[in-house]
This record gives C-alpha cells, sequence and structure tokens, in this order.
C-alpha cells in the first residue's frame, strides 16, 4: 500500500449530506453535535424545489440559469424566481452554518452533483436532456467548475479557521459511461461518455474546485479507476453494492480513500438502528476480505451511513450517524 496522507482526521464519519424534515438550524445541530470530526452542510430536500440535489446544484452554475418546466428542471433563457429560490435556500444554510460553527477549526463537507448527473438530469430549453449535446455537456462542467469555486470560498468567508472537503454527488456516472441513460421518448438511450472524456471533464471540475475533493456514486459498478485518476482523493460509496472486491482493493491500494457506506438509510422491517459494534463490523469485514493491514484502516477510510438519509425519521437519522461516529472511534482504537 502506498504512503498517503488523506484530509480527514483518523477515525473520522461523516453524512452522505441529505436528512429529513425542512429545519435547516435544527439539522445542522444534529451533524455538529454527532459527526464532530468531519460535519458536513446539511442537505434537506423535504423543503422543496431548490432544496433537491439538482436545483440546488443548479443554483451555484455560473452564466448558466434554471427553471423548473414541468416538474423538471431545465436551461432557462434568463434567471427567474426558481433560481432566486434555490439560491436563496443554500445562502440561509451557509448562514446558519457560521451562526453555529463559528469558531470550528477542523474538515467541513459541502456536496454538489457532479457534471454528469447534472448533465442526465438538466434539459435543453428545447426539450432533451443536456447529456445528448457534448458541446453543452462541456459548457455546464465549466460553469460548474466555476460555481463551485466560488461556492467553496462562501464557505471559506463564513468558516475562516476551517478546511473545506468537497462531494460530488455522481450517481448517475456507471448509467452515463455504459450508455444507459435513457431518452426523453423512453424508447433509446444516450450515447455512451468515453471514459477518458468523462475523466478529463470530472477533472476540470475537481481541479477548479481548488480542495480535497471525494465523489460519490451510491450505484452498482463505480468507475473507481477514472475517480481516481481525476484527481479525486477518496469515493464514497455503499459496501452492500461492491459484487467485486479486486478493483476497489487496487483503487486504495494506489491512494484513493474510501467513504464506507456502511450503515443502512433505512431501518428493517420493525428493527432498530444498527449499532456501533455492527457498523464497525461491516467496515472492518470488507477490509480484512481486501488484504490490508488494520492500521492503515482509521486513516484511509470514514465511516458513513450507505446514502442520503432523507428518507429516515429523524429518529433514525440521528441513531445512525451516532453509529457511525462510534463506529469510526472503535476502528481507530483497534
Amino acid at each position: 500500500m502506498t504512503d498517503h496522507a488523506w484530509p480527514w482526521p483518523a477515525g473520522a464519519a461523516t453524512g452522505i449530506g441529505s436528512l429529513p424534515g425542512t429545519d435547516i438550524a435544527e439539522a445542522q445541530r444534529i451533524v455538529l453535535g454527532e459527526l464532530p470530526a468531519l460535519p458536513h452542510l446539511p442537505e434537506l430536500p423535504a423543503r422543496g424545489p431548490g432544496a433537491d440535489l439538482i436545483g440546488r446544484t443548479g443554483g451555484l452554475l455560473v452564466d448558466l440559469p434554471i427553471e423548473l418546466y414541468a416538474g423538471r428542471w431545465r436551461i432557462a433563457p434568463r434567471p427567474g424566481r426558481d433560481l432566486r429560490r434555490a439560491r436563496d435556500l443554500m445562502d440561509r444554510d451557509l448562514d446558519q452554518l457560521a451562526e453555529q460553527a463559528e469558531e470550528y477549526a477542523g474538515l467541513v463537507k459541502v456536496q454538489a452533483a457532479g457534471p454528469f448527473t447534472l448533465a442526465a438530469a438538466l434539459e435543453l430549453p428545447i426539450g432533451g436532456r443536456l447529456l445528448r449535446d457534448p458541446g453543452a455537456v462541456r459548457d455546464l462542467t465549466g460553469s460548474l467548475a466555476e460555481g463551485l469555486r466560488g461556492h467553496v470560498e462562501a464557505v471559506r468567508r463564513r468558516l475562516p479557521r476551517a478546511s473545506v472537503l468537497l462531494q460530488l454527488d455522481e450517481p448517475s456516472l456507471p448509467a452515463v459511461l455504459a450508455g444507459r441513460v435513457p431518452t426523453e421518448s423512453g424508447f433509446g438511450t444516450h450515447r455512451a461518455v468515453e471514459s477518458e472524456a468523462a475523466r478529463a471533464l470530472l477533472q476540470t471540475v475537481v481541479e477548479a474546485a481548488g480542495v480535497p475533493t471525494v465523489v460519490h456514486c451510491c450505484a452498482p459498478d463505480v468507475p473507481l479507476e477514472l475517480i481516481r485518476t481525476a484527481g479525486a482523493v477518496g469515493v464514497a460509496l455503499d459496501l452492500d453494492l461492491v459484487t467485486d472486491l479486486d478493483p476497489l482493493g487496487e483503487a486504495i491500494d494506489a491512494g484513493l480513500g474510501l467513504l464506507a457506506g456502511a450503515a443502512p438509510t433505512l431501518p428493517p422491517p420493525g428493527g432498530r438502528a444498527p449499532t456501533s459494534a455492527q457498523v464497525a463490523d461491516r467496515v472492518s469485514q470488507v477490509w480484512d476480505r481486501l488484504g490490508f493491514p488494520r492500521r492503515r484502516l482509521a486513516e484511509q477510510v470514514v465511516v458513513t451511513p450507505a446514502c442520503g438519509l432523507a428518507g429516515a425519521t429523524p429518529e433514525y437519522a440521528r441513531a445512525v450517524l451516532a453509529a457511525c461516529r462510534d463506529a469510526g472511534r472503535r476502528l481507530y482504537e483497534e
């Protein structure tokens, strides 16, 4: 295994992003209380349009306004109320983060959709997914890169003692690479994006952000080598979706950090949240199967839920974050 320094503290845990409810002040209190080593900016999609992943990230785009049309986000001819709402929600969230974590001096994580998930969801003004136009995808990537640079600076201004970790959410990336994204008619699929082209565009965003970046992909067949060579410091994935350990082992051996999704986002029927021991065991079992020494686990791995927690109850979400936190500590102390 290569010698490497990761940006997070050993034994850290964090959330993927979304939480239930509509009260950002309460959500931020929960995150700061349960995840003191690596808190994140909560996302509350239950607040409606502009708080969802696509609308929230679309509000960060530069010179590329978006609007809602027939319940879908599309590129707009000019800024309007939908864009203002998305930006107002983000500003409110950042202000709340600054109010509650003014003296915080550690690492804080913020999340945004990556260029391919954004391109697979946004529609062109004339209709159809933006993904169908390679030139539009390049323009979108440039706009996103500039917007994320500004977003990181906005976080830094509010938390001058903290450092920032960026998470790019790319659940659609495997489908984009495999040509599985459906056209608007539903009868066909968009042409696959070549891996090298995808790597270059993803690298553009990673480099522009200017901070350590992880890519989150809660789908099977995560393109680990593409993510690593694009400059990401880590990958966030659901351990239950990993069917082939060899690519994961190769990526970890090459220095990629792992945000290990080890706690279910919803409880089993009639069940409770997993204990910290269960979460820690899930992570260590995978690590042991990969054959790496335990001494590196707590340094290279961050414990997380399998994905976002927006669909959970507030009680379950809090319990899962606490279990992940305590699991990270367990792994550090072993």
